[in-house]
């Protein structure tokens, strides 16, 4: 079984925050107008409920992650990412970087858990101060339980959406041992064939394997017993 063998921490205390109660309804009406239907399940449960919902709806792992970027961008006016990019992005990359690593860790503990805002590596080797996000024990991944989930419903759709509509780079390294993730703002992501993190496993606890795929850990399944989600994708720049 992947992830920690601690017990589940309680997010009481991060759910009763108001700004993440705003936040997590905004983003479950975006999903909901989305996917065309809402869940009979209340708080984190039902953002968990929901995207199981659209990663089910969809034969294509691309079609997942296309619509999961276009729910992120109905999260802000529709004028707004676009501007960044011009007024900030452009002319103030590390600025750019440094707030937008800011604002994740302060608004989106309520989705991946306790985060803090740290110093990376880039690209060229130099260190980014303040320009990463490291997730302790993503909340998103262990209830969700599925790598393609994480692979297609955040992993990709977030980093398109940062680096084609708000015009920063961005790479996301899920660590599917711990469940720790680290967002590097102003590094390229790697392509898909060379990112770990498309070859991981089919976790045992995934519900997708044990409800779609009973055969995941056969020899049907792909060399390696890959999570057949991960896999089953078009590499594509759409």
């Amino acid at each position: 079984q992947a992830g920690p063998v601690e017990p589940v921490p309680d997010y009481t205390a991060i759910d009763s925050q108001p700004l993440n109660q705003v936040v997590m309804a905004l983003f479950r009406r975006k999903m909901v107008a989305a996917i065309g239907s809402d869940s009979q399940l209340s708080g984190y449960e039902a953002i968990i409920d929901l995207t199981r919902r659209l990663n089910a709806s969809y034969s294509e792992a691309r079609q997942v992650q296309l619509t999961t970027r276009k729910i992120l961008k109905s999260l802000f006016p529709s004028w707004l990412p676009g501007a960044f990019a011009v007024m900030f992005s452009k002319p103030l990359p590390e600025f750019s970087c440094k707030l937008n690593a800011l604002a994740t860790a302060l608004t989106c503990q309520w989705l991946m858990g306790p985060c803090k805002v740290n110093d990376v590596e880039l690209d060229d080797g130099s260190v980014g101060q303040g320009m990463g996000v490291l997730v302790e024990r993503c909340r998103y991944l262990e209830q969700a339980g599925c790598a393609s989930i994480c692979i297609n419903s955040c992993k990709v759709p977030t980093q398109e959406f940062f680096e084609k509509d708000m015009g920063l780079p961005l790479t996301m390294t899920p660590n599917y041992e711990d469940f720790s993730c680290q967002f590097t703002f102003g590094k390229a992501p790697l392509p898909q064939q060379l990112d770990e993190a498309f070859s991981t496993p089919c976790f045992q606890q995934c519900p997708s394997r044990a409800a779609r795929y009973s055969d995941c850990s056969s020899s049907k399944q792909g060399e390696g017993g890959d999570c057949p989600n991960v896999l089953k994708q078009e590499i594509s720049t759409a």
